[in-house]
């Protein structure tokens, strides 16, 4: 597994009021394809902004909020890779929560809970690029 985190995601109970703050904090909203959703380029990485209950029903958790309420996101280069993260998770002691699978948005997906409980994202996202060294390339 290569070192990063491409994608912190943040619930949110309102889309157009996280979307707001974030651009008035100067961040440039990309994808606006994707209206249930909303991602914003950083440095090496990406912020997502999702709503609290299909954040939690995505990682199969219970609650909506707080539980749910932040997902961290490694994007791998290949559906091997999404299997090969999770697995080398698992043997390192973390619990496979969600197997991989086609998700409903068109990429290949499943979560792993580390230690403490944190959902963890491995996702092979055919729209988003990634750098040489890893970083996820929004498109416009």
């Amino acid at each position: 597994m290569e070192q990063r985190i491409s994608i912190v995601t943040l619930g949110t109970a309102d889309m157009g009021r996280a979307c707001t703050f974030w651009e008035a904090m100067g961040l440039e909203r990309k994808t606006k394809a994707t209206p249930t959703m909303a991602f914003f380029q950083l440095s090496g990485m990406v912020l997502g902004i999702y709503p609290f209950d299909k954040l939690a029903q995505d990682c199969h958790l219970p609650g909506g909020a707080p539980a749910g309420a932040t997902t961290i996101a490694y994007n791998a280069r290949s559906e091997a890779e999404v299997d090969a993260v999770l697995a080398e998770a698992v043997a390192a002691g973390a619990t496979l929560h969600v197997p991989a699978h086609k998700a409903f948005w068109g990429g290949y997906s499943g979560y792993f809970l580390d230690p403490d409980g944190h959902p963890w994202e491995v996702a092979h996202n055919p729209f988003f690029a990634l750098s040489d060294d890893g970083a996820v390339i929004l498109p416009d």
